[in-house]
């Protein structure tokens, strides 16, 4: 983030990876909404973009194309304009861009903005990483698939702008560090206790099957190893949902905060508007982040 002045922040962010699901134009699609979600858990609204581009000699030019245009029409669907790009050559195909918005300074999300006494919501479901990993094994149903690219392509601009519009000040969105990764960093920058509820967690179709096949990716393995010491997790909540809290997600959703007694009004705005939401935690006074066994009490809050 870069401040221009007292009232504008430009933002500039970039990601890309290679390919996660099998049609080019879907996977161009998902590297920009993924690239652009950056500038929303941050409050910005996208200006442009660059493509940014690592492909093989050998692929055909209309695989080229389909990736190009996915990930141009996603940007367009943002309301910004791909700029320009570079593209070098390499044996594994790489896509995403350099994503460039603009944020008010009063209004930008951060990792350190959560409150106690916040009330967490997710909007998208997990389970991209398990369900890309049975995928590239061949033993994805594709119905699954389908559901996983619809929600990765999906962008989280009416989400940010639902939080921004109830005050929001904490938010990040759920990435390759899986959710519990993101909830220790925000967790660590806001100087809070997050609290989890297991069962009030959205999962993908077919996410909690691939998770017990085995279909790990080493990302998510890596996340487990390294953030499962600084959380705490009940002894009633399953292997299967400790396993998917950790998944590597690719444009997974935003997770922010909004008080408690706002709940009725944000969630009554979120069905108005179309905006997938889900509480799954609240903000507390103290250090860590804890998962409980069990729904989310939605009667409660704590300060």
């Amino acid at each position: 983030m870069w401040r221009l002045d007292d009232a504008r922040a430009l933002v500039v962010t970039t990601d890309f990876f290679t390919p996660i699901v099998d049609d080019p134009y879907d996977y161009g699609a998902i590297a920009a909404a993924n690239a652009l979600s950056d500038l929303y858990a941050m409050g910005a609204t996208p200006l442009f973009a660059l493509n940014v581009a690592a492909l093989p000699t050998s692929l055909p030019s209309e695989v080229v194309e389909a990736i190009i245009r996915g990930g141009a029409e996603k940007v367009l669907e943002a309301g910004a304009v791909v700029a320009g790009g570079h593209t070098v050559q390499d044996d594994e195909p790489k896509f995403g861009l350099v994503a460039v918005g603009m944020a008010s300074v009063d209004r930008l999300l951060t990792k350190a903005g959560f409150q106690p006494g916040d009330i967490l919501f997710l909007t998208k479901p997990l389970g991209t990483g398990v369900t890309a990993t049975a995928l590239k094994q061949g033993r994805a149903d594709a119905e699954h698939v389908a559901e996983a690219v619809d929600w990765m392509k999906s962008l989280n601009a009416n989400a940010a702008t639902l939080a921004l519009e109830h005050g929001a000040r904490g938010a990040t969105d759920i990435t390759g560090f899986g959710f519990l990764g993101h909830a220790v960093e925000s967790a660590k920058a806001s100087n809070v206790r997050l609290e989890f509820y297991a069962d009030a967690f959205p999962f993908l179709a077919g996410a909690a099957r691939y998770a017990e096949e085995g279909f790990i990716a080493g990302g998510t393995q890596d996340n487990r190893a390294y953030f499962e010491p600084m959380v705490t997790i009940s002894t009633g909540v399953p292997e299967t949902v400790r396993m998917l809290l950790f998944d590597a997600q690719t444009s997974g959703g935003l997770l922010f905060g909004l008080p408690y007694a706002d709940l009725p009004a944000v969630l009554t705005h979120a069905d108005l508007a179309g905006v997938d939401l889900w509480p799954v935690g609240r903000v507390e006074r103290g250090s860590g982040v804890h998962v409980n066994a069990g729904p989310w009490p939605a009667g409660s809050a704590s300060a």
